[in-house]
């Protein structure tokens, strides 16, 4: 079965082709040839996974999924929260946006956080919803070099590093985008092996 990722980003497609097996042929935005970015006008995760999904189903008329993902500090009321990826401004990067949170939470100790993707998938023409949560805390300096966005603050549960210092497998296995994923998932399975 093949669907389309609404992502330009190589990163997060990986992630996912990592949970999925071969039953599976996920195709990025730029492989299915649309090359735009796709507007994120919206106050929700919820919503915005949603218009990405109906974005591109009304373009290819192909099944299709996407998500949003949000870092939700408790100290800031929720930031960046759906305004993650533009947290430092418009086409700023994530190290500007890691460097404006870590500004943010400068002599503040209670740094309880947590990651929530919304994953939007339409199939057939209609849509489901799954979630995925991943408590933690923000970390008081940058460490690691793997993963992407705000993997080196981010340290899950009462773990000692931050997923920028895990490997992608151990990161999938209790990340937020990870947990809904396996929803996401265990729907296809059951989706394919009812047909």
């Amino acid at each position: 079965m093949e669907l389309i990722f609404a992502t330009h980003n190589i990163h997060k497609a990986e992630e996912i082709r990592h949970m999925l097996d071969d039953r599976f042929r996920i195709i990025t935005l730029d492989e299915a040839g649309l090359k735009e970015e796709i507007p994120e006008p919206i106050d929700t995760l919820q919503e915005n996974a949603t218009a990405k999904s109906r974005y591109i189903f009304e373009r290819t008329g192909m099944n299709c999924f996407s998500e949003d993902t949000g870092l939700e500090v408790d100290a800031l009321n929720g930031a960046p929260g759906v305004r993650s990826a533009r947290y430092a401004g418009e086409g700023r990067s994530f190290e500007e946006n890691m460097d404006k949170l870590l500004r943010e939470l400068h002599g503040i100790s209670h740094r309880n956080a947590r990651f929530r993707t919304v994953i939007s998938l339409i199939i057939g023409g209609k849509e489901y919803f799954f979630e995925g949560i991943c408590e933690g805390r923000i970390g008081e300096e940058k460490k690691g070099s793997k993963g992407f966005g705000y993997d080196p603050l981010f340290y899950p549960g009462n773990s000692s590093r931050s997923f920028a210092e895990m490997e992608l497998k151990e990161k999938s296995a209790i990340s937020h985008r990870g947990k809904a994923i396996e929803k996401l998932v265990t729907f296809l399975n059951n989706l394919i092996t009812n047909r």
